[in-house]
């Protein structure tokens, strides 16, 4: 145990690197895949036939495409159409776009969750559907797919340990650099299971509590 407290003081430091992009990874990715989320949700429930389908067909297709794949064609094929981005983006707009379909399925159901007589009551008044949607819709729907959100976070912040697989160099691949390097296995990655529960214990926690906050709401 003395000998892991040593090594793992000695190892942070150079692991502190990798934290740092981890989080950067999950935090640009979570807004990229809300915002995306948001929009082909608005999309899929479209009046518009063709927009309704155009929303459905994007949300299947980036669904039916593994992460890792849609990492490579980002970093990899972008640039020979001219598209130069660097690992660090590459990886946040990959996992957003990845998980925007997610989200948009999210957002979907909450909105569907509304109750009809708001939203026949915001028309009665004659408001736009931008301003229903800001001002009745969305503020409602939130609040129920908060816990799922919650969720999308903690998964967000596992899966960008893929973004290894495209040179950025956050927490898992540091860990597996570190590990060559020291041929410590069993202090590196017992130290890298450790800072990822750090990291995710607390989302899982905060998750748990809205879960029960919502529930409780509702009765």
């Amino acid at each position: 145990m003395t000998a892991f407290l040593q090594d793992s003081i000695e190892f942070l430091p150079i692991l502190a690197v990798g934290i740092k992009n981890t989080i950067l990874v999950t935090l640009g990715s979570l807004l990229l895949s809300t915002a995306l989320g948001l929009l082909w949700a608005i999309m899929r429930l479209s009046h518009s036939r063709f927009v309704s389908a155009c929303g459905a067909t994007i949300v299947n297709v980036l669904r039916s495409i593994p992460i890792i794949v849609q990492l490579f064609y980002i970093y990899f094929v972008l640039p020979e159409i001219g598209v130069e981005l660097t690992a660090l983006q590459a990886a946040i707009i990959g996992l957003g776009i990845a998980y925007s379909s997610y989200q948009a399925e999210d957002f979907r159901a909450g909105i569907q969750a509304v109750d009809r007589g708001q939203i026949e009551a915001a028309q009665s008044l004659n408001m736009s559907y931008g301003l229903m949607m800001r001002r009745v819709i969305l503020p409602q729907a939130i609040k129920i797919i908060l816990p799922s959100y919650g969720n999308t976070t903690v998964m967000m912040l596992k899966d960008s340990s893929l973004a290894s697989t495209i040179t950025v160099g956050e927490l898992s691949l540091q860990g597996k650099l570190l590990a060559a390097s020291t041929f410590q296995n069993t202090t590196v990655f017992t130290l890298l299971a450790l800072l990822y529960l750090v990291m995710c214990g607390p989302l899982m926690l905060f998750n748990r509590w809205l879960e029960h906050r919502m529930s409780t709401g509702r009765h």
